[in-house]
């Protein structure tokens, strides 16, 4: 099963959109940040967070950087 392919059948599961080419890729941008600037298991909690806050890629990338610049 593809990484694609989990992510829809999940998405089917949790009765929901899985997420378009375009949110995947922000997402894994968002992932890789995380990761590179903290530890690694910092990747899926901000894509957690990012989801919980219901804020668009924009919104959610800025603030990744403004992290970063905490730093």
């Amino acid at each position: 099963m593809t990484r694609d392919e989990w992510i829809a059948a999940f998405a089917r599961e949790l009765g929901v959109e899985p997420p378009s080419a375009e949110q995947t890729e922000e997402l894994l941008k968002l992932a890789a940040t995380a990761a590179h600037s903290s530890e690694r298991p910092a990747a899926p909690l901000a894509c957690w967070v990012a989801g919980r806050a219901g804020v668009g890629a924009a919104e959610f990338q800025a603030a990744a950087q403004r992290v970063n610049d905490l730093t």
